[in-house]
């Protein structure tokens, strides 16, 4: 498969898709990566992505019969430096999945956007059983279904790194390392979605989930949470363009989402 190119942002190339992504604005700038369907900030140091955006709609998350899943291979992001890539011996014997951010079942409308969901930089190890394959994807479909109600819907998701009270008193943070990369293992994942209905009007949902096998009879609704404790874990602005939301977690928002700078 041919390697993803990396594209300028200012690029008209791809129909100008990068820019249509990326309307509400950059959760941060490091390390951007564009491919032909969504687009990442990679960490070099935990070897995994800081963020990936899409922009998800009732035509783009159609299933193109003709698009194989199974034809798509885990590979090397040739345009991360070889000290700073994953790669899959990291994975093997792990006992962690190789788990999409921006999720494969998003992009089955051309073969070539299914591949590119299929880099390692695009990867965090997850729990497979009980996280992966099960809650995680359980969101993962949710974000997909908002596009039968919104007529756009952008989604953010990354990974966390969250503390924990110990026996001491002190809050600490732990996570696993796999491979000989040490690819970290996040405590926890988020996925933040705007959804914009036809007169314009938005919608927030923000979530966050533990890394960790979950009941299959929990809600999705039992991981929402305010977005302020997301930008702060993950040191992200998410959205930062918009300024007014109509609800967010089905609720009536603050009146600001997050101070302004003088």
């Amino acid at each position: 498969m041919e390697a993803a190119e990396i594209i300028p942002l200012n690029s008209t190339a791809v129909e100008h898709r990068p820019s249509e992504i990326m309307k509400h604005g950059f959760p941060g700038t490091d390390n951007i990566r564009v491919f032909s369907d969504y687009v990442l900030s990679y960490d070099k140091r935990n070897r995994t992505a800081h963020w990936v955006m899409e922009r998800l709609t009732a035509e783009s998350v159609k299933r193109n019969e003709a698009v194989k899943r199974e034809s798509c291979e885990f590979r090397e992001d040739p345009m991360i430096h070889p000290y700073f890539r994953s790669t899959n011996a990291d994975y093997k014997r792990s006992g962690f999945d190789r788990g999409h951010l921006a999720a494969a079942g998003n992009h089955r409308l051309f073969q070539k956007d299914c591949d590119e969901t299929f880099f390692l930089s695009n990867m965090s190890p997850q729990v497979g059983k009980g996280f992966n394959r099960d809650s995680w994807n359980r969101l993962e479909t949710h974000m997909r279904q908002l596009t039968r109600t919104y007529k756009n819907v952008y989604v953010c998701t990354g990974p966390l790194y969250l503390p924990r009270r110990e026996a001491d008193g002190n809050s600490y943070v732990h996570y696993r390392v796999i491979g000989d990369n040490n690819v970290s293992v996040p405590t926890h994942f988020f996925k933040v979605a705007i959804c914009e209905t036809n007169s314009g009007e938005l919608d927030m949902e923000a979530y966050v989930m533990p890394n960790a096998v979950i009941d299959d009879a929990t809600p999705l609704q039992a991981f929402m949470v305010p977005l302020d404790t997301i930008e702060r874990s993950a040191g992200l602005l998410l959205f930062e363009r918009v300024d007014k939301l109509r609800s967010l977690n089905g609720r009536a928002p603050p009146k600001m989402l997050r101070p302004k700078l003088a």
